[in-house]
């Protein structure tokens, strides 16, 4: 009974929450910045008092051992999860409480631990998807029912567009095939390549090197550089594999039992002793 309460608890604090949010914009130099951000599920708190601030064009770390809380706090930046406490700002503007499409419109894409592909698209369909959140490719329903002018005018355009950033990723050639059929790395260059479509100001990668071989790691490391400077991109990810994180990210925050352990340029948290007693026990 005592978990029962504690469940309907969560729900009504989470549901109060939203309505009740005041949603403010802050005068703020950081692409991305977390206030005390948290949320509780029943008596368990998966993340508390989460303080992140990420400037533009940063490579940013999320660590942690299993558990820590990390793809809680993903889920909670991209509206899967409504925060009990907190907030959070994309370039100053208050998205706390808004829904996962809301987000993404307002230019936060993320990928996934788990691959989530169409399997039985091909890979430019898939791109293509992550194109139709943008304006300038939308077409009625009227328009395309019926196939206009004007269907045919957006659909070339995406195509195009969605040639030009599986060329970014040497998926090209690719294009044409089922989305199932890639390889592992280059599955996870595709879910990439669709979050960009969107036209975000910041990109979350759920463990992107996760499965990967030594070359296909070296390689992604290379691509989400290239990804940054490119598209003059700021990027938060998650990932487990210590020797990519040194390689890639220029700062760290290190999460543990959903609380933040330490942060801070890469090198100096990783050699923290908490943070190695956090990983190896002790």
């Amino acid at each position: 009974m005592a978990k029962l309460i504690d469940s309907v608890k969560t729900f009504v604090n989470t549901k109060i929450l939203k309505k009740v949010h005041k949603r403010e914009s802050i005068d703020s130099k950081y692409v991305l910045e977390t206030r005390n951000l948290g949320i509780s599920f029943g008596g368990l708190k998966a993340a508390q008092n989460v303080n992140l601030k990420i400037e533009k064009n940063e490579i940013y770390g999320l660590i942690g051992p299993n558990g820590a809380g990390k793809t809680t706090v993903f889920n909670l930046l991209t509206g899967v999860y409504q925060p009990t406490e907190g907030a959070f700002y994309l370039n100053g503007e208050d998205l706390t409480g808004l829904p996962q499409d809301k987000i993404n419109h307002k230019g936060i894409a993320r990928t996934f631990q788990n691959i989530r592909l169409f399997n039985n698209m091909t890979v430019v369909r898939n791109v293509m998807v992550g194109l139709t959140n943008q304006p300038e490719y939308h077409c009625s329903l009227f328009e395309s029912i019926f196939r206009l002018p004007r269907h045919f005018k957006v659909e070339k355009e995406m195509r195009k567009r969605a040639k030009e950033l599986l060329r970014i990723f040497d998926l090209e050639d690719e294009r044409n095939n089922l989305a199932c059929n890639l390889p592992y790395g280059k599955q996870r260059k595709l879910e990439i390549a669709r979050a960009l479509a969107t036209n975000p100001k910041l990109l979350l990668l759920d463990e992107p090197a996760a499965g990967m071989n030594p070359n296909e790691t070296e390689d992604l490391v290379n691509t989400i550089k290239k990804i940054r400077d490119e598209f003059d991109m700021t990027v938060l990810l998650i990932e487990h594999d210590m020797k990519f994180v040194s390689g890639l990210c220029d700062r760290i925050t290190v999460l543990n039992f959903g609380t933040v352990l330490t942060e801070g340029d890469t090198k100096t948290a990783l050699s923290n002793p908490d943070v190695i007693k956090a990983y190896i026990g002790g």
